[in-house]
């Protein structure tokens, strides 16, 4: 399939913007970007995918949004063996740990994590943040 689906979560748009950059990437890439707020979709969207993104800022304690992503997730976990996601998010306090625990639950899940991590941009994206993720949607339609 020719379309990429980059879901996320964001509360004060820095992981939309993240989020709008990787699609950009992807339509660099030569693929059509699904760029989608994580309740707009189903994890049934996602299930014969084999190449997405997902996105989510650090919350609370360093741990996913709690009201929408971590259930979205939660629903998708057992459909991810043999799968490539891309991680990413931003965050304002801590050291990552949210997206380092994100990435091994998703191994764990059978996923392979592009680049064997997440891609983290400290609050609002620079410019230097967003070719990063410019840069992971050429990756991810290059899968």
């Amino acid at each position: 399939m020719n379309k990429i689906y980059v879901v996320y979560w964001s509360q004060g748009g820095n992981t939309q913007s993240m989020a709008e950059a990787i699609g950009e990437g992807i339509r660099k890439g030569g693929k059509e970007a699904e760029i989608a707020f994580v309740s707009s979709v189903s994890p049934q969207d996602l299930k014969d995918e084999k190449v997405f993104a997902l996105g989510c800022p650090a919350m609370g304690a360093e741990v996913l949004e709690e009201g929408e992503m971590e259930p979205f997730v939660c629903d998708i976990e057992n459909a991810l063996s043999g799968k490539t996601v891309a991680l990413f998010g931003s965050y304002g306090w801590g050291d990552g740990q949210w997206m380092r625990d994100w990435t091994e639950r998703m191994e764990a899940a059978g996923a392979t994590v592009l680049n064997g991590e997440g891609l983290m941009c400290h609050e609002t994206p620079d410019e230097e943040a967003l070719d990063q993720c410019r840069e992971l949607g050429k990756q991810l339609a290059g899968v």
